[in-house]
C-alpha cells in the first residue's frame, strides 16, 4: 500500500512538471508571437498593403490574360478561325420530283493580308509593354500618396511628443509655483501665469492629438490594418541623391522613370495600331475547300466533284479609314503627352533638388537656434530658482525654448522628406 502511494505521488508530480513546462512554453510562444504581430512596419511595406487594394492591382490579372490571348491569336496561322460549310440542294419539294439530289460539305479558312500577321504580333508586345508601364507608373503615383500620408503622420507623432512634453514641463512649473506661493515667495498673480500656462499647453496638446488622429484616419484609408504601428525610418539616404551641385532646369529626367515609360509605350501602341491598320486596307481574304456529291435524276450515279477557291474583297470600306484616322490622332495625342510630361517631371526634380537643399540649410540653422534656445532656457531656470528673475521672463524662455526644439524636430523631419520627394521625383518607389 505504502509503495503505491509513492508511484501515485511520483506521478503526479511528474504531471505537474510537464503542465508547468507546457504553460511557460505557451507563455514564451504568445509573447513571441505578440511581439512578432507588433513589429512596426516601414514605409515599403505599406506601400505593398496599398498597392493591393488599388483597382489597378484586382484588374491586372485579368489584364494580362487578355494581352495574353490577343499575343497568341497574333501568333496563329490563320487570320480568324476556319468555319465550315453544310449544303443541300434537292427537287423533291417544287412539284418535279425528278430525283436531283446536291450535297456539299466545305471549310473556309481566313487568310492574313500582306504583313498583317507581323505587324499583328508587334502589336501585341507592344500592349504586353504598355500593360506593364501602365501598372509601374500607377504604383509610381500611389507611392506619392503614401509618402505625403506618411510623412504627415510623422510630423503629427512629433508635434504629440512636443506637446506632451511642454504639458509635463507646464505642469512641474505651476507645482513649483504654488509651492513658493503658499511659502510667501511669489505674489497670487505669478500662479494664475503659471496656471495660464498649462492650460495653454494642454490646449496644444488636444490640438495635436485631433492632427495625429487625422493622419492616423488617412493612413488607414491607404491600407494601414488596425492596430499596425509604423516605424520610424523612411527611407535610407543615398549619397548621390545628395549631391550639393545646384538644379538645373534642364536637368534630365530618368529615362526609365516611370511616369515616361508609361506614355512611351503608349506612343508606341498608338504607332504600331497606325500601322497594321495600314495593313487592314480590307476585309481578309479567305481560302473555299469543299466537296461537293450530285446526280442529275432518279436511276444516275452519284459524281463527286472537288472545290478549291480564293474570294479576295476589293476596296476598303468606310469603316477602316475612320479607324485609322483615329488611330493616327492617339498617335499625335500620346507625343504631345510625352513633350509635356517630360518638362513637367523636369521642373519637379529641379524644384525637389532646390527643396532638398533648402531643407538642409533649414536643419541646420534650427538646430543651432534649439541648442542656444535650451542653453538660455538653462540659465533663467537657475535664476528664477534662485530668485533673481521673475517667472514673466522665464515663462517667455520657456516658450521661446519649446518652439526652438519644435522647429528643430520639424526641420529633420522636413530633411527626410525632401529626401523622400526627391526620390519620388527621380521615379524611385520606397524601399
Amino acid at each position: 500500500m505504502f509503495s503505491m502511494n509513492l508511484k501515485s505521488r511520483c506521478a503526479r508530480k511528474r504531471l505537474g512538471r510537464q503542465a508547468f513546462a507546457c504553460a511557460a512554453l505557451s507563455l514564451m510562444l504568445g509573447v513571441s508571437l505578440s511581439r512578432a504581430e507588433a513589429q512596426p512596419i516601414t514605409l515599403s511595406q505599406l506601400f505593398e498593403q496599398a498597392w493591393t487594394l488599388q483597382a489597378e492591382a484586382a484588374a491586372a490579372p485579368a489584364r494580362q490574360q487578355a494581352v495574353a490571348a490577343r499575343r497568341q491569336q497574333a501568333q496563329a496561322w490563320t487570320a480568324d478561325a476556319p468555319s465550315v460549310e453544310l449544303a443541300a440542294k434537292t427537287d423533291r419539294f417544287i412539284g418535279q420530283a425528278q430525283g436531283s439530289r446536291e450535297y456539299e460539305l466545305g471549310m473556309q479558312i481566313p487568310l492574313w493580308l500582306p504583313g498583317e500577321r507581323g505587324r499583328s504580333q508587334a502589336l501585341a508586345e507592344a500592349q504586353q509593354g504598355a500593360l506593364d508601364s501602365r501598372l509601374a507608373a500607377a504604383r509610381w503615383r500611389l507611392a506619392a500618396q503614401v509618402r505625403e500620408a506618411w510623412w504627415q503622420w510623422q510630423l503629427q507623432q512629433q508635434d504629440l511628443a512636443l506637446a506632451t512634453g511642454r504639458l509635463q514641463a507646464a505642469t512641474q512649473l505651476n507645482r513649483d509655483v504654488a509651492r513658493r506661493v503658499s511659502a510667501g515667495e511669489l505674489a497670487l498673480a505669478d500662479q494664475h501665469q503659471a496656471e495660464s500656462a498649462r492650460l495653454a499647453a494642454e490646449l496644444d496638446l488636444q490640438q495635436a492629438r485631433l492632427g495625429a488622429q487625422a493622419a492616423h484616419q488617412q493612413l488607414l484609408a491607404l491600407g494601414l490594418q488596425p492596430g499596425q504601428s509604423l516605424a520610424e525610418l523612411a527611407e535610407p539616404s543615398e549619397a548621390s541623391l545628395e549631391a550639393s551641385t545646384a538644379p538645373e532646369p534642364s536637368e534630365a529626367v530618368p529615362p526609365e522613370h516611370p511616369a515616361l515609360a508609361e506614355l512611351r509605350d503608349k506612343l508606341g501602341l498608338s504607332e504600331r495600331a497606325s500601322a497594321l491598320l495600314k495593313t487592314q486596307d480590307r476585309a481578309n481574304p479567305a481560302l473555299r475547300l469543299a466537296t461537293t456529291r450530285e446526280r442529275g435524276g432518279f436511276g444516275e450515279p452519284f459524281n463527286q466533284t472537288l472545290t478549291l477557291g480564293l474570294s479576295i474583297p476589293l476596296g476598303s470600306a468606310p469603316a477602316q479609314r475612320s479607324r485609322l484616322a483615329n488611330a493616327q490622332a492617339e498617335q499625335l495625342e500620346a507625343r504631345a503627352l510625352l513633350q509635356q510630361q517630360e518638362m513637367q517631371l523636369r521642373a519637379e526634380l529641379a524644384q525637389a533638388r532646390l527643396g532638398l537643399q533648402s531643407a538642409q540649410a533649414q536643419a541646420d540653422l534650427a538646430a543651432r537656434r534649439a541648442a542656444l534656445a535650451q542653453q538660455t532656457r538653462g540659465f533663467f531656470a537657475k535664476s528664477f530658482a534662485l530668485g533673481q528673475s521673475d517667472l514673466p521672463m522665464l515663462l517667455r524662455v520657456e516658450q521661446e525654448a519649446f518652439e526652438a526644439q519644435r522647429q528643430s524636430q520639424r526641420a529633420g523631419l522636413r530633411l527626410q522628406q525632401a529626401r523622400s520627394a526627391l526620390r519620388q521625383a527621380l521615379g524611385f518607389l520606397p524601399s
